[in-house]
């Protein structure tokens, strides 16, 4: 089946596309990956470029969001497994409807949860240092948890609940809700595959497997105290719910339309973040606040009218 997608003339999305295209290397490069997923240096190879011009070109065709990576075991270390994600891309150039109508956007600090249930490793930081023990999941309700800047677990949910109160008497043509996440282990590893799960209002909205808990280099937001040893960064990830159904990054990923989730008619939105009991990969999360990891967001959710 062919996997095609359309972006919007203003989506943020269309000037990295649009990087990630300006390249003869990049195009021939998906080309490849149109036949078989290839590592990096395998890449090299067939184009005749060295491996760190390989690595360069794979990097910003990822963040395109036109191939994904993933992490296999090499005999030293391990390494970058591409593969496509769309084979027809389509351009609109009108502004969706949205642009010329209302939109709201409530930012939910990361500790501001309402329940949870939680495995170590975990542990929750401020900008300042840790907030209370380390690998002990009562501290989850520590009041100064409101702080929070980082929260991480190996296993189970956070739940944040957003206010609906602008939805009454509003017609509500779709939403977003997007936030910065990877795996977690201790320290880092990059191999670490989990399956990251959103909820709202009970409902499954889609699976992100993330392939590590990212390190190796300092988040771009981290405070100086914070180890290098640890956690350092992870990718903003965008679950959008419209009437055809639910994407994540562009790709859908849950036939269920905006309507199935019955925003308005519930007293709140419930958004739920975590693991199912039976994912494939349990590899934990990092949740990244507005001062930690790369992204200077928290869990963002928009509403557009």
């Amino acid at each position: 089946m062919l996997q095609e997608q359309t972006i919007d003339l203003n989506c943020e999305r269309l000037s990295l596309v649009g990087k990630a295209l300006s390249s003869d290397i990049r195009i021939r490069i998906l080309r490849l990956l149109g036949k078989e997923p290839l590592n990096v240096n395998e890449i090299a190879d067939r184009l005749g470029i060295p491996a760190s011009s390989s690595a360069m070109h794979v990097k910003v065709l990822e963040e395109s969001g036109l191939i994904s990576t993933s992490l296999k075991p090499a005999t030293r270390g391990s390494m970058k497994i591409c593969s496509r994600q769309l084979d027809l891309l389509h351009i609109s150039l009108d502004p969706p409807a949205e642009e010329t109508q209302k939109s709201e956007v409530i930012s939910m600090p990361i500790g501001s949860f309402v329940d949870y249930q939680v495995t170590p490793t975990c542990g929750i930081v401020s900008n300042a240092g840790h907030i209370d023990e380390e690998d002990e999941p009562r501290v989850f309700y520590n009041p100064k948890r409101s702080e929070a800047k980082l929260l991480w677990f190996g296993s189970g949910y956070v739940e944040y609940r957003f206010p609906n109160a602008s939805l009454q008497n509003v017609h509500l043509k779709s939403m977003e809700v997007s936030a910065e996440l990877c795996s977690e282990t201790v320290d880092y590893n990059l191999d670490c595959p989990s399956d990251i799960t959103l909820w709202v209002n009970g409902l499954d909205a889609g699976t992100w497997t993330c392939p590590s808990d990212f390190g190796g280099r300092r988040g771009k937001l981290n405070p100086d105290w914070w180890p290098n040893k640890n956690s350092q960064y992870g990718k903003l990830k965008t679950w959008r719910f419209t009437k055809n159904g639910t994407y994540l990054n562009g790709v859908k990923v849950s036939p269920c339309p905006l309507e199935d989730y019955a925003l308005a008619d519930h007293p709140y939105i419930s958004v739920r973040i975590g693991i199912k009991e039976d994912a494939k990969h349990i590899g934990g999360v990092n949740i990244f606040g507005d001062s930690f990891g790369d992204y200077p967001q928290n869990i963002e959710l928009k509403l557009f009218y």
